[in-house]
């Protein structure tokens, strides 16, 4: 049970972020993690030959039956459903291929795969394992394997952000956003809004948002002007690492109501992710860490 303890321990940060890269839900992440281990105490170590491996096996299998039962639960989801946002520390924006795979955007890009194209992908693209390695995770032969992983990364490559933005970039652009929302001045957003930004808020059926994508530079200056924030109410707004990159966090009345995260491409805000599901929030409290 020790050596099964400390190998679990040595790789839970790991575990972690492929199963949240997978679900885009650390309270489900959390979940599979749990269940990983109730499978891998029961384990004969002695006929495990690389414990990483057969860990990530058991979490990626764990993991797709998540993921497809959360499938099903999206469909009836009020609203847009948007990934779980993290705090994350400031040195993951140093691994800059960690932290694009975690960020709001590249989440919301593996949600439109399906699940064996999206475990491949992440195994793939994001923890460097081998065909055999996924294989074996994914119940499929190294041949289709490599199949999906082409569909999946041309998949991606199509969706995902163009060129990533560095951290400054983010930053500059959320402290426009951030004049907005304090000052209701949308001069300095507007210089940074795309002519096609979308603006997605999530508030999960519990709390006011929007119920479809907004879309438009004119429909989104819009929404801002006519208090897509709470009113009455006293607001304050902080820069955080959200997602391996620089997010806000919105507070009303001293309580935290939101997290905004950006798109950001080119200079201009591309996507703009407005989470207030409360059951979602729990992590922008706390440090959560996640690695490759």
């Amino acid at each position: 049970m020790g050596s099964a303890t400390e190998a679990f321990v040595a790789h839970r940060n790991l575990l972690f972020t492929v199963a949240y890269e997978m679900l885009g839900s650390a309270a489900d992440a959390e979940d599979v993690l749990q269940e990983t281990w109730l499978r891998w105490v029961d384990v004969d170590l002695t006929t495990v030959r690389e414990e990483r491996a057969y860990l990530v096996r058991i979490v990626t299998r764990q993991a797709l039956d998540r993921l497809r039962a959360l499938g099903r639960r999206k469909e009836s989801y009020v609203g847009p459903w948007l990934p779980e946002p993290l705090l994350t520390a400031p040195d993951v924006a140093e691994d800059v291929e960690l932290a694009e795979s975690v960020s709001m955007a590249m989440l919301l890009v593996l949600e439109t795969l399906q699940p064996t194209e999206r475990a491949v992908f992440v195994l793939r693209e994001v923890f460097d394992l081998d065909y055999d390695e996924i294989a074996g995770a994914v119940d499929k032969s190294p041949a289709a394997v490599r199949q999906i992983a082409y569909r999946a990364r041309a998949h991606v490559a199509a969706r995902r952000p163009r060129g990533i933005a560095s951290p400054a970039e983010t930053r500059a652009a959320l402290q426009a956003f951030q004049r907005a929302v304090e000052t209701g001045e949308l001069q300095s957003l507007l210089d940074v809004l795309a002519p096609d930004v979308v603006a997605l808020s999530d508030g999960g059926g519990v709390r006011h948002a929007l119920l479809r994508p907004v879309v438009g530079i004119d429909n989104v200056t819009r929404l801002l002007a006519v208090g897509w924030w709470k009113r009455d109410a006293e607001r304050s707004t902080e820069l955080v690492q959200i997602n391996g990159g620089p997010g806000l966090l919105v507070r009303v009345n001293g309580e935290i109501d939101g997290v905004v995260a950006v798109r950001v491409e080119n200079g201009y805000i591309t996507g703009a992710y407005h989470v207030r599901n409360p059951e979602k929030l729990s992590r922008v409290e706390r440090e959560t860490a996640v690695s490759r």
